[in-house]
């Protein structure tokens, strides 16, 4: 029998565009009616996913069936994100057709087999990430593969193709007479409170230098850098908006996503953070990838070491520290990998609105604000003012200090809050509390950084700002039987009793007899 020669399997049908009132958040999802006029269900068995195309988007996506008049048959139902990704209106033409599986996915079946992935692949595996052709259940199954083994030559690889497949900020034609030194800092995690880089920000940049932090969602953690500051501004800033608080303020803290960095990163961050997998090869590229596309210069890594840390001992911090120099010197960025002290929680709140707390009374130069969340700032922020060639060798710390104590970093944190804009998000306290109590007399002598990160999650964090942890007892310090050791606060009540009922189990402190 002799095939018509014009015949495609895959040929593309037209479908109306209809908006769909529900979110189906990373994933790509697309809604046909039983009977749709280009796409029958019999037809997708053997094909998992269509290819969409619109105004010279193309997308992929899956597809679920929708009965009791959902869609018509000549529609497409869009869920919000991919009505936002193809940039139609209700009614516009949409061409739909069987998708062929990305040839990207076969690096999945070749990490499981054990084999080394080149430059190539990995170019490939960002770039189809980045335009969501992978599906939640691919990406699970690489970031598993990838978790087993990965070579340094592979870390390199990632990173390079997570930095292609976005968009790079490029400081340095921003301001005439040469280039801007353009630094950050950023913490590998794992530590809960640990909230340095909103001093660091507003120090650095009342310094005069120029630091424009990105910041990723909470992975595994209560809160992360930009769900602590949403607490306290917009975080959600396109490049142009990101541009402006820069050139106006010297630096600003807003969320990596919108601006297109490293895009690949954030698809792997969503799955990574349900999964809790924070292996150090795909630290290294999530980190590096987005400070790169940044257009940071000169780079300092806060590598806290406890027994609860992400990195127990010295041995693993020599490895990762690397790990990092070892990407980083390929890519052109300088580095600086500072080992810090993780045997406990950093401040007092763990949770978006109560490490915003902790951080107001730092830069408020209030008496009562912990003072190892101050001190470890002003290190930090010493060593990155290391970097001004101006600054005599040595002088960093004592700058950052200054700049602190004189109220120069509190302004500027007001002048960066103004100009990022008003938080979209209520900063209260969840209205349950709950204390946790001593269970005899003696001394603090140890938190498990990890098993208060899980209550506060327990509880909502970070997804609800208002939960989280209130430590009231610090490592060294006296208990009394019955006396609080810690507060936990949430909203949902769901939430707020797991939580409460984990802390039953283990409360994560230790008190000598």
């Amino acid at each position: 029998m002799t095939q018509n020669p014009t015949f495609s399997p895959t040929a593309p049908g037209v479908l109306r565009a209809r908006p769909l009132a529900f979110d189906t958040f990373r994933e790509n999802v697309v809604v046909l009616a039983r009977d749709s006029q280009v796409l029958r269900p019999e037809r997708l068995r053997g094909a998992r996913k269509v290819e969409l195309r619109a105004g010279g988007v193309t997308l992929q996506a899956s597809t679920m069936i929708g009965d009791a008049g959902l869609v018509a048959a000549d529609e497409v139902g869009l869920p919000q994100p991919l009505f936002r990704r193809l940039g139609v209106a209700a009614g516009d033409v949409v061409q739909l057709s069987p998708a062929r599986p990305p040839e990207s996915l076969a690096a999945i079946r070749a990490k499981l087999s054990g084999a080394s992935l080149g430059a190539t692949e990995f170019a490939a595996v960002a770039r189809d990430l980045a335009a969501h052709r992978w599906s939640d259940m691919e990406v699970a199954a690489f970031l598993v593969a990838c978790a087993a083994f990965m070579s340094p030559e592979e870390t390199l690889d990632l990173t390079r193709g997570m930095i292609a497949a976005g968009s790079r900020l490029d400081w340095g034609a921003r301001k005439e007479g040469g280039d801007r030194l353009v630094v950050d800092k950023h913490c590998i995690g794992g530590i809960p409170g640990n909230r340095t880089s909103l001093i660091v920000v507003p120090i650095v940049a009342a310094h005069g230098l120029t630091m424009p932090k990105t910041s990723s969602r909470a992975i595994t953690s209560p809160a992360g850098t930009a769900d602590t500051m949403e607490v306290l501004a917009r975080v959600d800033l396109t490049e142009a908006e990101m541009r402006r608080v820069v050139d106006s303020c010297g630096g600003c803290v807003v969320w990596g996503g919108r601006v297109n960095l490293s895009p690949a990163d954030d698809v792997l961050i969503s799955v990574e953070r349900p999964l809790s997998i924070d292996t150090p090869e795909q630290m290294v590229a999530s980190i590096l990838s987005k400070k790169v596309a940044a257009g940071v210069g000169r780079l300092v890594i806060d590598l806290p070491i406890g027994p609860s840390a992400k990195v127990r001992d010295e041995r693993a911090a020599l490895r990762l520290r690397k790990l990092f120099e070892f990407v980083a010197a390929r890519l052109g960025l300088a580095i600086e990998v500072v080992t810090t002290d993780g045997a406990q929680p950093i401040g007092r709140g763990v949770g978006p609105v109560l490490e915003a707390r902790d951080v107001r009374a730092v830069l408020a130069g209030d008496p009562a604000a912990p003072a190892d969340l101050r001190e470890k700032a002003i290190r930090l922020a010493g060593r990155v003012l290391e970097a001004d060639p101006a600054l005599p060798g040595g002088r960093g710390e004592a700058r950052a200090r200054e700049l602190l104590a004189g109220g120069a970093a509190r302004a500027r944190m007001e002048a960066i809050i103004e100009a990022q804009g008003p938080s979209p998000i209520p900063g209260r306290l969840g209205d349950r509390a709950h204390e946790v109590c001593a269970e005899r007399d003696g001394p603090v002598t140890a938190i498990d950084c990890l098993r208060i990160a899980n209550i506060a999650r327990l509880a909502g964090a970070p997804t609800d700002a208002g939960a989280g942890v209130d430590l009231l007892k610090r490592v060294g310090e006296t208990a009394r039987r019955g006396e609080p050791l810690y507060r936990i606060h949430g909203s949902d009540a769901c939430d707020f009793g797991f939580a409460v009922e984990a802390a039953g189990v283990d409360s994560g402190y230790r008190v000598a007899k």
